[in-house]
């Protein structure tokens, strides 16, 4: 694992966009131990560009060229690390809610053909597998164990604990998290941003995962369940259709708020009626208008005195404090002016927490004017009211030098310290039996049992560089975005799943891994080989937990041989040790034992930063020693398990410029032909938004020109192993009648290079497709709500492929070796699996 940051803009449809990443200089030793190659690595990556990043959003320092004046380190890189959601909306900026629920509504209406999907890893995932400690990629002695995918929300209701995932559900356990069984899976959304436990003892969740990352998906609104997770029912009316949700919280005069990012609603904690609207701080619904972060309703006031926080990340002129004295209602809310330590001009995302008695009031605030500055921390501090009166004093009680000194694996990190993802990871819990003991989450946990006189960290980034060295005791995930205290319990959760551990403990350590059975890991691509005596070996690419590889479809675990994002992977049909994975920006490594080692063979658009956070490599569809990758170059590779790319020699070929400014997309190869998709605007879709598709079908590289085709992100391209003239095109987002200027269809087909294309999207519902793979006589469509599938002969005549597919994003299809079966691999549930057609 590396170093991560992200920041960047939100896009209401399926998803709100995101991501900063900070260039750092090369790391130095923290504690009394040296940072080991891996994290060395990836830290000099970051400051020489070339994509060294622990999670989601690395960032390139280098600049696309044909993008104008630059405009910081910072927002560059948030530009790019918009593009999963961009994928979505292109060209526009949003999409509205009803989209998505038309689509899912269109698909209940289709044929179905039955197909028996199974669930491929429902193992434990092993971050720190025995063995695999190659010095770059491995994340041997992180510290993590076992990982999940990200957990966002938690609750704890008639004894049974609920997990909320970014694109998952929620799961329930009823045994202290030892085991997990899904209980939301599908929903018209399954991307959780809120869980609470109401008055009468149910379960409220808030769709919508509003922690403004990339792939980050938006709700389709609030749901209760009163049994104990087996039905939901919506609540409110559509008013949160399309918003992502921060946080729920019931207020003792029975009513319930959700802080949202198109404001703060109210509801009766009964559920009966509508939500209603309290505060919007400034007239208009764009997608950073009125974020509410948070709400707080003041202890021993009845519920009369609200105190929201509306911010919104990069700053905004309605950031800041809201308080109202009359119940939240309607019109009573009015902007204050916090007063002590904290710069009330500069309030960005904002978490709160009370003591429950009113004696304190907490405040964990971002700082806007350092995220827009790229600075090592974009944390303004961590506040204490003493008396809880919102208007102030705010007493500073911690900082990012503070808690760095706290024990914290960041410390000595140049560039990158505590707080540098405020905005992305924020959470307060103050504990109910001793209200000077509060948890405070940022990338690591940190915890006061003074009320804030000082602090330690409870859970270091990871045990690196750390003075206890190989003695440290196991820490969790970073990157917290959720904690709830219970059962003499901290619960916390992250961009590895969920953790526990005793109030009672203290400085690092004592931590229960609880992620053996909750499956919500997420997904951009797969693929498969044979394996001798061991059936097949599934790889893939995970959002902030690696590549995994799973040997055999019984195994009874899967690992992580290679740490921080995984994206696509290429695996040899015949032998499956040998795969190649990536990292970001085409940062392609590979490896022939299986994960144990690994050579890095990253063409050179990839220290350029000329290309896009998860860029495309592919294998010829009748050579599989043929590869072809694709930035704002397309390159070309035959030395397949033997490639080499280093400052010495590089085994990629320049096969094609797809011109300045412009990155490839998806790719497909026969023999000497290539298709190459790709969008405009440096990897993001530009003011002036352009797509498009060049190929050398006929001898030489051209540009496609075809009036039928949309003006939106193409995701997919397949192409007929029998016929390199026959190729298929697939387009994300929505149509026109969503998006302006987006055009019609989302499946075309050529039959002769690409001159002419059909569109044959026939009775499909409108939504973004991501994929598409060629099996039998059949073609299978992933898109965002599932997976469906036509004859060839007859392609315009769609149907569902099954119907037990959870509600994830379908990200990317695979075909095994042989065509047996089909991979999906989704967005918050893992791997499945499904005879071919």
């Amino acid at each position: 694992m590396s170093v991560r940051g992200r920041r960047a803009t939100i896009a209401l449809t399926g998803l709100a966009a995101v991501a900063l990443a900070m260039s750092v200089p090369a790391a130095s030793a923290t504690g009394g131990s040296k940072l080991p190659p891996s994290a060395q690595r990836q830290i000099r990556a970051l400051v020489n560009g070339t994509n060294g990043h622990l999670g989601s959003e690395p960032a390139p320092a280098a600049r696309a060229e044909g993008r104008g004046e630059p405009e910081g380190d910072a927002l560059e890189i948030a530009d790019r690390a918009e593009q999963y959601s961009w994928m979505r909306t292109a060209p526009a900026d949003e999409v509205p809610a009803a989209a998505l629920a038309s689509a899912r509504r269109q698909a209940a209406r289709m044929p179905v053909t039955q197909a028996p999907w199974r669930e491929l890893t429902h193992q434990p995932y092993q971050a720190e597998p025995k063995g695999y400690t190659d010095p770059y990629w491995s994340n041997d002695g992180a510290g993590f164990g076992l990982v999940s995918g990200r957990a966002t929300a938690l609750t704890v209701a008639r004894g049974a604990v609920y997990a909320g995932a970014a694109d998952g559900g929620v799961w329930r356990s009823t045994n202290a998290g030892r085991t997990w069984k899904p209980v939301y899976d599908g929903g018209t959304s399954i991307s959780v941003g809120a869980l609470l436990t109401g008055p009468d003892g149910s379960v409220w969740l808030g769709t919508g995962e509003a922690n403004t990352s990339s792939d980050a998906y938006s709700g389709q609104g609030v749901y209760r369940s009163r049994d104990r997770g087996r039905t939901w029912h919506k609540l409110g009316g559509h008013a949160l259709d399309g918003a992502e949700i921060y946080y729920l919280k019931a207020s003792p005069d029975g009513h319930v708020f959700a802080a949202t990012t198109r404001g703060l609603y109210r509801i009766s904690a009964s559920g009966a009626g509508r939500w209603q609207q309290v505060l919007a701080p400034v007239y208009g619904d764009g997608p950073y208008d009125n974020h509410v972060t948070d709400v707080v309703v003041r202890p021993g006031t009845g519920g009369k005195v609200v105190l929201a926080a509306a911010a919104w990340r990069n700053g905004a002129s309605y950031n800041g404090f809201y308080v109202s004295t009359k119940h939240g209602r309607p019109g009573t809310f009015t902007k204050i002016t916090p007063t002590g330590d904290i710069d009330a001009a500069d309030i960005g995302r904002t978490t709160l927490a009370y003591a429950p008695d009113g004696s304190a009031l907490y405040a964990l605030v971002e700082s806007p004017a350092l995220l827009l500055a790229g600075a090592a921390t974009n944390l303004q501090g961590v506040y204490k009211v003493t008396g809880g009166d919102p208007a102030g004093p705010y007493a500073k009680i911690a900082d990012s030098a503070s808690l760095g000194a706290s024990g914290s694996a960041l410390e000595n990190l140049p560039g990158y310290h505590v707080g540098v993802q405020s905005w992305y990871n924020q959470v307060l819990a103050v504990d109910p039996n001793d209200y000077q003991h509060v948890y405070v989450s940022l990338e690591e946990v940190f915890e006061t049992r003074d009320g804030g006189a000082s602090f330690t960290t409870a859970s270091p980034y990871w045990n690196y560089g750390l003075a206890c060295g190989a003695s440290c005791p196991k820490t969790t995930h970073p990157d917290q975005h959720a904690l709830y205290v219970a059962g003499g319990q901290i619960w916390i959760g992250n961009d590895g799943g969920i953790y526990r551990r005793p109030l009672a403990a203290s400085g690092y350590g004592h931590w229960a891994n609880l992620n053996a059975t909750i499956h919500s890991l997420q997904y951009y691509g797969a693929g498969s080989g044979r394996m001798p005596r061991r059936g097949l070996a599934f790889w893939g690419g995970l959002q902030d937990n690696g590549t995994s590889v799973l040997f055999g479809a019984n195994a009874r675990r899967m690992i992580e041989p290679a740490g921080g994002d995984g994206g696509q992977v290429l695996v040899d049909p015949v032998d499956g040790t040998n795969a190649v994975g990536e990292y970001v920006y085409l940062d392609m490594y590979l490896t022939t034992d299986g994960g144990h080692s690994f050579r890095d063979i990253a063409p050179p658009d990839s220290p350029d930063g000329l290309a896009r956070f998860i860029a495309p490599f592919v294998a010829d569809v009748n050579d599989p020693d043929h590869w072809v990758a694709g930035g704002q170059h397309v390159w070309d590779d035959t030395r397949a398990w033997q490639t080499v790319c280093n400052s010495s020699a590089c085994d990629w070929a320049e096969a094609h410029d797809l011109g300045a400014g412009n990155v490839a997309t998806a790719l497909a190869v026969n023999g000497d032909t290539t298709y190459a998709a790709w969008v405009g605007g440096g990897g993001n879709p530009s003011p002036a938004f352009a797509s498009g598709i060049d190929t050398n079908y006929g001898g030489t590289w051209h540009r496609i020109t075809a009036a039928n085709l949309p003006q939106r992100y193409l995701a997919g391209l397949q192409v007929d192993s029998a016929d390199p003239a026959h190729v298929f095109a697939v387009y994300n987002g929505y149509s026109r009648r969503w998006i302006e200027g987006g055009g019609v269809g989302h499946v075309f087909e050529s039959r002769d290079g690409g001159a002419h294309w059909k569109d044959i999207s026939g009775n499909l519902p409108d939504i973004g497709g991501d994929d598409l793979v060629l099996s039998g006589h059949s073609l299978v469509l992933a898109t965002d709500i599932g997976v469906f599938v036509s004859a060839q002969a007859r392609p315009q005549r769609w149907s569902r492929l099954g119907s037990s597919l959870p509600h994830s994003s379908v990200n990317d299809l695979s075909v095994t070796p042989g065509g047996n079966r089909i991979v999906a691999a989704t967005h918050g549930r893992g791997l499945w699996v499904t005879p071919a057609r």
